[in-house]
């Protein structure tokens, strides 16, 4: 303001940003203006800082060298993820042209709309929540859109799907089950002693079929206490720390993981190899499968085919069903197993500990059936039948 009370310049402020009277505010030199934001933390009695502190950065700092290029362009995450995130990434971009709407960096409404057709055609609640991932992690960091709203109409649409289809899961391969797969097993072939050591070795470390899949010879230690294996990633650890899973070593020569794994080793020695992939795909005479034009994964099997090798199995053993019979069941009925025997499965599943699904499928299962009221009645039964 002049002298005469003229406003030469002025700047409207947001009442919120307006400063107490009493505040002190250190002004900037002369002639630079302030590199602040609403992040900017300074303390008592230090300068603000000024576009003339802020370093002059040079292509040296914008380039990556051609290593970190190539790590930057490896994809983190699994095979089959990818290959699902692209196809959903894909689907996004068409509706978006089809609609005249902006696919690469999506608004939030854009987003929640996307959601919304999806849900309005009736994709599984399971489909709709990989395609917001897919979408979103597509986004750059500062710009993905926001997720609160879409949440919250899957949310609700996960209660009208399992109402209508209710909710499916693959049945758990019990005892006598893996018995009658086991027995379909012929031990003098390759075949057979791979999918016996793939089935007792799921089902004691209560695996999911990627991590059976993942196994690497060197992740397998054996001793005659039992079968230790190193699952290097898992569903609960991302980020590869590793974690090792103990499998004692069982009486019954059928179910013995030391027995089953031994020769299965012993059949992979005979066939030449020492290392990498523990799970190998065989052909019908039992000699290696080509793996030239195999995916990224080489050797290594995908989690597809080591379901078809346990489907194989309940095919073969007829058990009522086996076409919903998946390598999921045998985490299934070892977590259930061990939770009827009075034990907890969490930590020998890879669990995160106070895990709700464990409380929920298994441990709540098991007290429900052992507290049964029948069990008295039929208790007092036997008790009255020997009494007589």
């Amino acid at each position: 303001m002049s002298d005469d009370g003229e406003v030469v310049d002025a700047e409207l402020v947001p009442d919120s940003e307006v400063l107490p009277a009493d505040a002190v505010v250190l002004a900037p030199q002369p002639g630079s203006r302030p590199a602040v934001d609403r992040h900017t933390i300074l303390r008592p009695g230090q300068a603000l800082p000024t576009e003339a502190d802020q370093p002059t950065y040079t292509e040296a700092d914008l380039y990556v060298s051609e290593e970190t290029a190539r790590l930057l362009d490896e994809e983190s995450e699994a095979a089959n993820t990818v290959s699902t995130y692209k196809s959903q990434r894909k689907k996004f971009r068409e509706w978006c042209a089809a609609n005249g709407k902006v696919a690469y960096p999506c608004t939030t409404a854009v987003f929640v709309d996307y959601v919304g057709h999806l849900i309005e055609a009736e994709v599984a609640p399971n489909t709709v929540s990989v395609a917001m991932s897919a979408v979103r992690t597509w986004m750059p960091e500062d710009k993905q859109p926001g997720t609160r709203e879409a949440r919250g109409m899957l949310r609700k649409y996960r209660k009208r799907w399992n109402k209508m289809v209710g909710v499916k899961k693959a049945p758990a391969i019990t005892d006598a089950m893996m018995r009658d797969m086991l027995a379909t097993c012929d031990l003098r072939h390759p075949v057979g002693l791979r999918d016996a050591c793939m089935l007792v070795l799921g089902r004691g470390a209560l695996n999911r079929r990627i991590e059976l899949a993942d196994l690497s010879i060197a992740d397998v230690t054996m001793e005659d206490a039992g079968v230790e294996l190193l699952i290097r990633t898992s569903k609960t650890d991302q980020e590869g720390r590793g974690e090792k899973t103990f499998i004692p070593a069982e009486d019954d020569p059928l179910l013995d993981p030391v027995r089953r794994t031994k020769e299965w080793l012993a059949m992979l020695y005979a066939l030449g190899v020492r290392e990498g992939a523990f799970l190998r795909a065989l052909t019908v005479a039992g000699t290696l499968q080509s793996r030239a034009t195999a995916s990224v994964r080489g050797d290594y099997v995908t989690g597809a085919a080591v379901n078809g090798w346990v489907r194989g199995r309940a095919c073969r053993a007829g058990i009522e069903g086996w076409e919903k019979v998946t390598a999921h069941g045998l985490r299934r009925g070892g977590a259930q197993a061990i939770a009827d025997a009075g034990g907890d499965p969490t930590k020998q599943g890879r669990w995160k500990a106070g895990s709700a699904v464990v409380k929920r499928e298994y441990l709540d299962r098991a007290q429900s059936r052992a507290e049964n009221p029948w069990l008295i009645v039929q208790e007092a039964k036997r008790r009255a039948a020997e009494g007589n």
